[in-house]
C-alpha cells in the first residue's frame, strides 16, 4: 500500500487521535509516494480477458516451528473472545459486514487465488501467527471482520514486506503516515512492523476514513490504498459530471480499482473454502502470544536463553526490532508465546542490569577510529555511537566505550528502491550461524524453478536468498543463474545431493 500523506486541513481535524502535530503537504502530496505502487505481495494484473496474471514475485516460505503456532498477541488481556467459535476463521466469517459489490473483478480474483494454491498456503500459514490478534481488535471496534483479512491483500501477512513505495509491515504504512499515527521509527526499531502497534494504527486510520466517507467502507478502503485526497477529488469530479460517486464508478488507478474486489474475493474464499478448493489451516480461537514489558533494554539473545524460544521465532513475533535488542529509550515490550510468559517474568526478576545486554568494555587507543572498533567487535558503528551517546564519530585516547555484543550477526539486505546495503532485521539464526552450514551451496536455477521452490528445497526463506545474493525484492531469476544458499541443517543432505 503506498500510503499517502494526509492533507494538513484533514490532519488538524483529527481531534480524536493522539497526534502531536500536523503534516504540511500540497494538494497533490502523496502522488509521488506511490499511491499506485505495489507492495511485496504481487497484485494480479486484470485485463479485459478472464485470465488473471500470476504474481511477479515468489513468496516467502514458512518457518518450521517446534510449537503449534496459532495466533496472537495482547488481546489475551484486552479482548473477551467468543468461545462458541472453534477457530478464528469461523469467528471472522460470523462478523462479515461489508456491503455487496457488483463487480466482475471479484470472480477474476477468486479464480486467481484458486489457481495459486502455493501462494495461498504460504500466506495462510503466516497468518496463523497474527490473525487472532487482528481479528480481536477489529471485532472490538465493531468493524466488518473482512478488515482482518486486509493484510492478506497488503502484505500477504509478511511482517517484513517492503514495497517500492517504501511502505512496510503487515499493514504497509509509509513512514510519514506511520509516524502520524504514533508508530516509532528509528535505527533500533520500526513500529510499522510492530504487530500490535501497527494494527492499532491501521484501524485508527480506517475508522477515520470511514467517518470521512460517511460510513461507506468501499470508499474508505479505496482511500486506504490510494489516499483520501485522490478518492475525494474523483468523487467531486463525478459530482460535477452528474455521475455516481460510488466506488465502482470512480476513475481510479488500476491498483485501487482492483483493491476492494480483491479483498472481497478473499473474504468469499474464507467464507466457503470448500467451494473454491482451498484448505484453511486451523487457527484456534485463542491467543498464541502476549506482551511482556521487559522494563529496560534487553537483548533478544538473553530472552531466548531465559525462555528456550528459538531466536528466529522471537524475531518473527517481534518483527519491529531492527537490531538484536530493544531501543535503549523504549518501548521494551516484547511479544512472547503465552506458555512462556511466566518463565520470562521469572527470569527477568533475577537478571542483573549488566546481564540484560551482552557488553564488552573497550578503551580507545591512539589511532583507533569508531569504524575500526565497531568492525573489530562485529557490530555497526551506529550501535556503538548510540549506546555510548556519542554526538559524532570523534573519539579520544583513553575514552571508555561499552560495546554491545549480540549473540548473532545481522545480514545485509538490499531493499526496494535502494542502491546501498542496509542492516536487515534478524532472520533465522540457523541460516547464518549454524556450524553445519558454514559454506554456501551454489544452486543453478533450473527450468520451472522459483525463489519460493528453491527456498522450500533448502529449508530457508525467500527473503534470505534475496539477501545472500543481493537481489532486490521482486527481482526475477533466470535459467542457469547461480544462487548462493546456506541450507538449514535439515536440508543440508538434500543440498549436497542436489
Amino acid at each position: 500500500m503506498g500510503r499517502r500523506i494526509i492533507n494538513k486541513a484533514i490532519l488538524c481535524a483529527l481531534v480524536s487521535l493522539a497526534v502531536t502535530g500536523c503534516a504540511s503537504t500540497g494538494n497533490n502530496a502523496g502522488d509521488a509516494n506511490s499511491a499506485n505502487a505495489e507492495s511485496l505481495i504481487s497484485k494480479p494484473a486484470i485485463s479485459s480477458s478472464s485470465t488473471v496474471a500470476a504474481p511477479a514475485t515468489s513468496n516467502e516460505s514458512t518457518i518450521n516451528r517446534s510449537v503449534d503456532v496459532s495466533a496472537d498477541v495482547t488481546a489475551l488481556e484486552t479482548s473477551k473472545y467468543p468461545g462458541q467459535y472453534n477457530d478464528v476463521w469461523a469467528r471472522i466469517r460470523a462478523g462479515y459486514g461489508l456491503a455487496a459489490l457488483d463487480s466482475p473483478l471479484i470472480a477474476r480474483h477468486e479464480q486467481w487465488f484458486m489457481n495459486n494454491p502455493e501462494f495461498m498456503q504460504a500466506m495462510m500459514e503466516r497468518a496463523r501467527l497474527y490473525l487472532f490478534h487482528i481479528a480481536a481488535e477489529v471485532e472490538k471496534r465493531g468493524m466488518p471482520m473482512e478488515i482482518a483479512l486486509l493484510p492478506a491483500i497488503e502484505s500477504a501477512y509478511k511482517p517484513y514486506a517492503y514495497s517500492r513505495a517504501k511502505a512496510s509491515g503487515l499493514w504497509q504504512f509509509i513512514a510519514p503516515t506511520g509516524k502520524l499515527y504514533g508508530l516509532k521509527i528509528n535505527w533500533w526499531s520500526d513500529g510499522r512492523r510492530d504487530v500490535s502497534a501497527s494494527t492499532q494504527a491501521a484501524l485508527d486510520y480506517l475508522e477515520k476514513l470511514r467517518n470521512d466517507f460517511d460510513g461507506d467502507w468501499h470508499l474508505a478502503l479505496a482511500a486506504y490504498n490510494a489516499g483520501e485526497g485522490k478518492v475525494s477529488r474523483m468523487m467531486e469530479y463525478n459530482r460535477r459530471k452528474g455521475l455516481s460517486t460510488d466506488f465502482q464508478h470512480l476513475k481510479l488507478k488500476p491498483e485501487t480499482i482492483n483493491y476492494v474486489p480483491r479483498l472481497i474475493a478473499m473474504a468469499n474464499i474464507i467464507s466457503n473454502p470448500e467451494k473454491y478448493g482451498v484448505k484453511l489451516p486451523p487457527i484456534p480461537n485463542e491467543p498464541y502470544f502476549t506482551s511482556v514489558d521487559a522494563g529496560s533494554q534487553i537483548d533478544l539473545g538473553v530472552v531466548s536463553r531465559l525462555t528456550n524460544i528459538p531466536l528466529d521465532e522471537l524475531q518473527y513475533i517481534n518483527p519491529q526490532l531492527n537490531r538484536w535488542a530493544t531501543d535503549p529509550d523504549g518501548p521494551h515490550i516484547l511479544l512472547i508465546p503465552v506458555a512462556k510468559k511466566d518463565m520470562l517474568l521469572e527470569g527477568l526478576s533475577t537478571l542483573s542490569s549488566t546481564e540484560r545486554v551482552q557488553w564488552r568494555g573497550h578503551e580507545v587507543k591512539r589511532g583507533e577510529t569508531l569504524h575500526e572498533i565497531a568492525r573489530r567487535y562485529g557490530v555497526a558503528p551506529e550501535a556503538v555511537r548510540s549506546v555510548n551517546n556519542l554526538p559524532s564519530n570523534v573519539l579520544h585516547v583513553g575514552q571508555a566505550l561499552m560495546i554491545p555484543v549480540s549473540s548473532r550477526s545481522l545480514p545485509p539486505v538490499i531493499v526496494a528502491g535502494s542502491s546501498s546495503a542496509k542492516p536487515a532485521p534478524a532472520k533465522p539464526a540457523s541460516a547464518w550461524n549454524s556450524s553445519n552450514t558454514k559454506i554456501p551451496v551454489i544452486h543453478r536455477v533450473r527450468a520451472g524453478e522459483t525463489l519460493w521452490s528453491i527456498a522450500r528445497r533448502y529449508g530457508v526463506l525467500v527473503s534470505q536468498i534475496v539477501e545472500w545474493n543481493l537481489l532486490r525484492p521482486g527481482d526475477s531469476i533466470k535459467l542457469g543463474q547461480r544462487l548462493r544458499v546456506f541450507p538449514s541443517s535439515t536440508a543440508a543432505a538434500v543440498a549436497s545431493n542436489g
